[in-house]
């Protein structure tokens, strides 16, 4: 009859727990890529917001450029008018001065005023040659500063075009990044998933046999009255013999996952709704947190790194059953296990 009691009935085989851990690598995957896309974005959006500063900039310049040059086009055009005015002249008062020289010749009897006139004619030709070489002279200039103008158009359309190609050079680096970040992070998330499922495989061989420890997802469910007294966040014997099963597991896998995988070991602290109130915990929250990192304190005292633990109090406040019920209080009250990236 004792030996009867002692059988136990073979479990069923519970496809649920793989189909959360695939169910989370899932939603891992897709908050990395959307991680990546508002990365790349923002990074994106830097780049192009400098290039379009950049030509704008470029822009006012070519505007300002061409408004000089229109300016300085117009400045030509009136000393042309200028030129052809006073050739115009020159040559009026030449063809006057060979007439009144004609006159003269033929000795017509006002040779006096006839010879003042002619004087008269030569210094006003000579001022408008004067002048007209003095117009000549500030074309030649406006010729070789619209010269100099049409050299920095060019010089700032070329400018322009580099940026261009080193804008979409920069995008295509961008893309690029994105494309090898998420095969990066998919490849971590694969290899922290591989090494979660080897844990959990072997926590299940070690704690297969207890009914007060649940696999709730990717996390190991225990009970608080596993480790602990009512009211108390010091483990009991019974609770640190399970952390030596834990930790035994943990060891032997932390020798096979890479030292570039950022992965912890989060220890959450749960309670009940029934509020608490004493000099030692003055509310739930306090009372969580302290089981979780009594929890931490005896995982660091078998050789776990301090920097692959988390202690995590949640007090009342995530419960697995809402019921008003002592069954639901007692699945509330727990301590929960979960290996998972930093």
């Amino acid at each position: 009859m004792a030996l009867a009691r002692n059988r136990r009935p073979q479990r069923a085989v519970d496809y649920w727990p793989g189909f959360v851990d695939a169910l989370s690598t899932l939603l891992i995957s897709i908050m990395f890529v959307l991680t990546v896309f508002v990365v790349g974005q923002y990074i994106l959006s830097r780049e192009i917001t400098g290039r379009d500063e950049v030509l704008n900039r470029l822009n006012s310049q070519i505007n300002e450029l061409t408004q000089l040059l229109a300016l300085e086009k117009g400045s030509k055009q009136d000393l042309e008018d200028s030129v052809a005015n006073l050739q115009a002249s020159l040559a009026s008062a030449e063809s006057e001065r060979s007439r009144l020289k004609a006159l003269l010749d033929a000795g017509s009897g006002g040779q006096s005023a006839a010879e003042a006139r002619v004087g008269n004619l030569t210094k006003e030709l000579d001022e408008q040659k004067q002048m007209s070489d003095r117009a000549m002279s500030q074309v030649e200039l406006l010729n070789q500063q619209i010269a100099a103008l049409r050299s920095q158009i060019a010089a700032v359309e070329a400018a322009l075009q580099a940026s261009e190609q080193k804008d979409q050079s920069s995008q295509a680096k961008i893309a690029d990044l994105g494309r090898r970040l998420n095969v990066a992070l998919a490849q971590r998330v694969q290899e922290l998933n591989r090494y979660r499922s080897d844990f959990f495989g072997r926590l299940r061989e070690i704690l297969s046999d207890r009914e007060n420890i649940r696999i709730v997802g990717d996390r190991f469910v225990f009970q608080s009255e596993v480790f602990f007294s009512p009211g108390q966040a010091t483990l009991q014997p019974e609770g640190k013999a399970e952390m030596d099963k834990l930790a035994a597991a943990l060891l032997e896998l932390q020798d096979k996952i890479p030292t570039d995988i950022p992965w912890v070991l989060r220890v959450d602290g749960h309670t009940d709704d029934r509020p608490i109130s004493s000099p030692q915990f003055p509310s739930n929250w306090v009372l969580s947190a302290s089981r979780a990192i009594s929890v931490v304190h005896d995982l660091l005292s078998k050789g776990i790194p301090a920097q692959r633990l988390v202690a995590a109090g949640f007090g009342e406040f995530q419960p697995i059953d809402p019921a008003d019920t002592d069954e639901a209080r007692s699945k509330n009250r727990r301590i929960e296990l979960k290996l998972t990236e930093r």
